[in-house]
């Protein structure tokens, strides 16, 4: 577990306006992790800042303003990474609201923004731990495995580095529950790869860098550029949601790589409309007939 020591500084506090729509409670209500808590309308989380861990908390405004608190103006700057205040998805809404798939979600729920992971390496994590298990299995991995890595404050983890990945054996991770091949991929990547400045390149390059290792494909690239680098143009593609889609809109079940077709019109969005359309599926609002 990494040993850092605790931030003693004044709270800042900083009100802002996100850039075009934006729903706090909407887009961060499934995103409770060992890092983070949405709870009676306020973010909580622990964020590591210059080897340094500090509080930080996000709420809502009524006039749609949001108010962040952190210890440090690097702790706010990493703080409106993470909820993805400063993305303007305007074009998106616009661009596609008369879509027949997505035009009715994007008339309903416009404000939903994903969140993101303050590390890349947790963005990796977490796309190997939700390889093919359901999802609340997958996050109990990946809570128990942050948990491991990372030291506590009031309750929360930072996001691990890839260096506090990396010092895990496979044998480890494994009893911490993560398949041994994946553990084994995990461990490589973050210690072969300074994972962090992968934010530095485009997002095909990381893309297919990252669809190179072994049990890795795009489906867990998507995750790491939506999550970890916080890029709209990879889609989930194999996403258990998607395949649930398309397998309702054709009458039979698909195979993962065929949801590719499904978000290839949404171009540089696919990530996006990866979201919107899984967010739309399961409130009822994607037309499927008018789509077959």
């Amino acid at each position: 577990m990494s040993r850092l020591p605790f931030r003693l500084r004044p709270v800042i506090e900083t009100v802002v306006r996100p850039c075009g729509p934006y729903m706090l409670a909407l887009s961060a209500r499934t995103m409770g992790d060992p890092t983070r808590r949405l709870r009676d309308g306020v973010l909580v989380a622990t964020l590591e800042v210059d080897g340094r861990l500090e509080h930080a908390q996000a709420w809502q405004a009524r006039d749609g303003r949001l108010v962040l608190r952190t210890e440090s103006e690097e702790g706010l700057e990493l703080l409106r990474f993470v909820l993805a205040t400063d993305d303007d998805h305007s074009d998106f809404l616009i661009r596609f609201r008369d879509d027949p798939l997505l035009g009715p979600t994007l008339r309903v729920v416009r404000g939903l923004r994903p969140m993101r992971l303050p590390t890349v390496a947790h963005a990796l994590l977490r796309a190997l731990c939700e390889q093919l298990i359901e999802t609340k299995r997958a996050r109990a991995i990946e809570r128990r495995i942050v948990r491991a890595a990372m030291q506590g404050l009031d309750g929360f983890h930072a996001s691990p580095s890839g260096d506090s990945l990396a010092r895990f054996s496979t044998a480890e991770l494994r009893a911490l529950g993560l398949h041994a091949r994946r553990a084994a991929t995990l461990i490589r990547l973050c210690r072969s790869v300074d994972l962090e400045r992968l934010r530095e390149l485009p997002t095909e390059t990381v893309a297919r860098r990252l669809e190179q290792e072994r049990g890795l494909g795009p489906w867990s690239a998507g995750v790491v550029c939506l999550e970890g680098l916080g890029r709209y143009e990879r889609g989930l593609v194999g996403d258990l949601g998607l395949i649930k889609l398309l397998s309702a809109m054709r009458g039979r079940w698909v195979e993962g790589w065929e949801t590719a077709e499904l978000l290839e019109p949404y171009g540089e969005w696919q990530g996006l409309a990866s979201v919107y359309l899984m967010a739309g599926y399961s409130r009822g609002l994607v037309p499927l007939r008018a789509a077959a």
